[in-house]
């Protein structure tokens, strides 16, 4: 819907980001005191992520307009926050603080409603930003004639694949180690495992100004694919290098991200940017949930094999192939 209607072009985005957290926060907290069912669980749940549309991308389209050179060091700041954000609850749960769910909630709608304060009254229109002119809603389809945007788009659609399952299952994978081998704080270490994802991407972001960010979108997709393809033997290892290889596939997991937001901004239409980066994250977390739930069913199904987390390989190869041809073009300036 942000994208059909232009959200994030037409409107003052900074202003479209407060509105959207404050209301993701009302509805996020909204459970401790509405959701007497389940399906009121799932409207408020739904009305929370429906309003994060307005935050993720639109974030993105605020840094866009306010770097044209730099894009993705910007981007590789801003990314890298979102992963901290997404690591945060877990260190909520973890045992150095022991908070009950309902404390998890109003903490984390309390950060989203100053974030969004935040960007209102400090962040305003970029000098890069060129606003659409009126409601167009062919721009969604428009803006993937472009053959560097479709490599670009289509690149972050293989990353997505295995980004945002591969966070879903780190408590998973720790669990299934831990039943077999030593005793960990499995809150504690999904934290650390992902918020690790925020040092690379601002290292990635660095890197990209001189290799370009098409290419350490290339070698970070590599890297996490090759991860997803030895992760049958990694339950194997001792503790230490089992740690160890899940850092690793944590750090490079979500390097490419911002690069891909870099490419993906870069390569569409200037006055329907926002649109672009909207779209594309849209398709990006849809396929996201047909990800999560065929390795939840396979993980039930294979009786929580090792082996199952193969299946987030095709995701790094598909975006791989697209982006290949990028990565041989001239490095970005």
């Amino acid at each position: 819907m942000f994208a059909i209607f232009a959200i994030a072009d037409r409107f003052d985005s900074s202003k479209v980001f407060f509105v959207s957290s404050a209301l993701a926060a009302v509805a996020n907290v909204a459970i401790i005191w509405l959701a007497h069912s389940t399906a009121t669980l799932f409207v408020l749940r739904f009305v929370t992520g429906f309003f994060l549309a307005g935050i993720y991308p639109v974030g993105m389209k605020l840094a866009a307009d306010w770097y044209e050179k730099g894009l993705g060091k910007a981007l590789g700041y801003l990314v890298g926050a979102l992963v901290l954000g997404t690591a945060f609850p877990h260190l909520l749960k973890s045992n150095l603080y022991i908070l009950p769910w309902k404390q998890v909630l109003i903490f984390t709608s309390c950060f989203a409603s100053v974030g969004g304060l935040a960007v209102l009254l400090f962040v305003g229109d970029g000098p890069y930003r060129k606003p659409g002119s009126h409601f167009q809603p062919s721009a969604m389809f428009e803006v993937f004639r472009s053959p560097d945007f479709r490599s670009a788009a289509f690149g972050y659609f293989g990353h997505m694949w295995e980004l945002y399952t591969f966070w879903a299952f780190v408590p998973a994978m720790l669990s299934f180690y831990d039943t077999n081998h030593h005793t960990t704080n499995i809150p504690l270490w999904s934290f650390i495992i992902i918020a690790i994802g925020g040092v690379s991407c601002v290292a990635g972001g660095y890197v990209s100004q001189r290799i370009g960010s098409a290419r350490v979108a290339f070698y970070s997709l590599l890297c996490s694919g090759i991860c997803c393809v030895a992760s049958f033997c990694f339950f194997e290892l001792p503790l230490p290098l089992f740690i160890l290889v899940m850092l690793v596939w944590g750090f490079f997991v979500i390097a490419d991200s911002p690069q891909f937001s870099t490419l993906v901004a870069q390569t569409a239409m200037p006055e329907y940017k926002g649109t672009a980066l909207t779209i594309v994250t849209s398709i990006g977390f849809a396929i996201t949930i047909g990800s999560i739930q065929l390795l939840n069913h396979a993980y039930d199904t294979w009786s929580k094999t090792n082996a199952v987390f193969m299946l987030l390989a095709p995701g790094p190869l598909f975006g791989l192939l697209f982006l290949l041809r990028l990565a041989k073009q001239k490095r970005e300036r």
